[in-house]
């Protein structure tokens, strides 16, 4: 950690360069812990496993997909967005545990820059979900999904998967500095699972009641998913709603929309947390 004056008097690049090496001395931190605890990190990359394995080869015989198709192209995009929502659970314990122990107190207390905790978190957070897309990517190579329109528009498809990430890490991190409790996870557990559910991760709205579907098509998880299974050349749902026909704009705009919100709620949260 580096160990400078704080204040005013520092120049601008010699604050930059200090913010930089104390963040990556936070997210070294949090990857110390990752080889500290390896069956945990390890259970984390192979739940959406799991998952995937399940709804492909248990229930993907009895799933039909709107306009034809295989279903597990149809899936994969929907398992690259939930590994994204999964994922939320891992910032939100970090954080709060840290808050909870008066570690992040700590770190405030200390000559070292203010941003450098939560940058450090944000960046070993995403380090671990695109370790945990990484995987996710050679699981459906195996069970037969495959991008069909060019590596580029591939590439831009998982892009908007990790946009939908900083957004969800966003969201973690503010929910984490305010609850504060790191047993209050199950409950974040209880709210993760309709989210990712009332999506079209796993079915076409179409076969939903009616007020259900629309609840589905402005999830933003939907948005992310239609624009992935569009830009991978997957067979997906082609609803005939406002909110469908713009599925790739929406794929930026909402997570676009979450980060400026629950950034500025987050970086307060923080700078208040020790009153």
């Amino acid at each position: 950690m580096t160990v400078l004056v704080s204040g005013g008097s520092q120049a601008p690049l010699d604050r930059l360069r200090w913010a930089i090496v104390d963040t990556w001395t936070i997210t070294r931190r949090e990857l110390a812990h990752w080889a500290n605890h390896p069956l945990q990190i390890a259970v984390g990359w192979a739940f959406p496993v799991m998952v995937l394995l399940m709804f492909a080869y248990l229930f993907g015989g009895g799933m039909t997909v709107p306009g034809g198709g295989g279903y597990r192209e149809f899936l994969m995009p929907g398992m690259f967005a939930m590994t994204m929502v999964f994922g939320i659970e891992t910032t939100f314990a970090g954080i709060a545990t840290d808050a909870s122990r008066g570690i992040t107190d700590r770190f405030r207390s200390m000559p070292m820059a203010g941003s450098a905790v939560v940058a450090g978190r944000t960046a070993a957070d995403m380090l671990n979900s695109l370790v945990g897309l990484a995987v996710m990517l050679l699981c459906g190579l195996a069970v037969g999904w495959h991008w069909r329109d060019g590596i580029g528009r591939a590439l831009l498809a998982l892009g908007l998967v990790l946009l939908l990430r900083v957004a969800l890490l966003w969201i973690g991190i503010y929910l984490g500095l305010v609850i504060r409790n790191p047993e209050a996870v199950a409950v974040l557990q209880f709210l993760v699972w309709p989210l990712g559910f009332l999506s079209n991760a796993f079915v076409a709205p179409e076969t939903m009641p009616g007020w259900l579907a629309l609840v589905t098509e402005w999830n933003p998880l939907s948005a992310t998913i239609s624009a992935a299974r569009e830009l991978f050349g997957n067979p997906g749902w082609e609803g005939d709603s406002w909110i469908a026909q713009h599925a790739v704009l929406m794929a930026v705009v909402w997570p676009t929309l979450l980060t400026a919100i629950f950034f500025p709620l987050s970086v307060r949260r923080y700078r208040r947390l020790s009153r």
